[in-house]
């Protein structure tokens, strides 16, 4: 195995699984707005979740114009933050612990698909922030996740990082990026022939610090 220098995460799927308040959150949008379409499940969104927030948009609104698709997608994410930060959002085991491990060894980033303002979410509800160098998402960049692989190691000047997701969206950007892939097999996707595959966040200690 070649010695790595820095470890890359998602977050849906990867640390946390917020997807059933996500789900309560945006059908409060939906019914608010009147929008005629069938209740949002934490299902639909873990079906959905590793996409850009565009993408996201056109697969839930089909029948709106695009404009009205970015307008709703904004209003659900807004409130989907306000009952995230107020929420006991359910962490993967042994998260924590595995985040003090490696944190002492490795510097750790996080780059996801996500709106802006949610990695800032995940970590002032888990408290976690003292764990990571820094984040970037498309809401920060405009670019989707693989473009901000490339910039988190630019900037870090990285030289062997990883990156750890659970989809398969999360491998082809981390083969764009030039970089191995950690599949997190618990999390909300599928993917073939990852370079290394976690059964829980605990394994990363046994990949990295073996």
């Amino acid at each position: 195995m070649k010695p790595i220098d820095s470890i890359i995460f998602d977050v849906d799927g990867t640390l946390w699984d917020s997807t059933h308040l996500v789900a309560e959150a945006w059908n409060q949008i939906l019914i608010r707005e009147e929008v005629s379409i069938p209740r949002l499940t934490a299902e639909t969104l873990k079906s959905l979740f590793g996409r850009t927030l565009p993408d996201i948009a056109r697969a839930i609104f089909p029948n709106e114009c695009p404009a009205r698709q970015l307008e709703l997608i904004h209003l659900c994410c807004e409130r989907e933050h306000e009952v995230l930060l107020q929420a006991q959002v359910p962490l993967y085991p042994d998260l924590e612990h595995t985040l003090q491990k490696l944190s002492a060894v490795y510097p750790l980033y996080i780059v996801s698909n996500c709106q802006g303002g949610y990695i800032e979410v995940f970590l002032e509800n888990t408290g976690f922030g003292h764990y990571f160098q820094d984040h970037l998402c498309p809401g920060d960049t405009g670019c989707a996740k693989a473009s901000n692989i490339k910039e988190i190691i630019c900037r870090h000047r990285l030289q062997s990082p990883v990156y750890v997701g659970d989809t398969d969206g999360d491998h082809s950007a981390s083969r764009e990026a030039g970089i191995p892939f950690v599949f997190a097999s618990y999390g909300f996707g599928t993917t073939r022939d990852p370079d290394y595959s976690i059964s829980g966040l605990r394994d990363l200690s046994r990949l990295f610090l073996s």
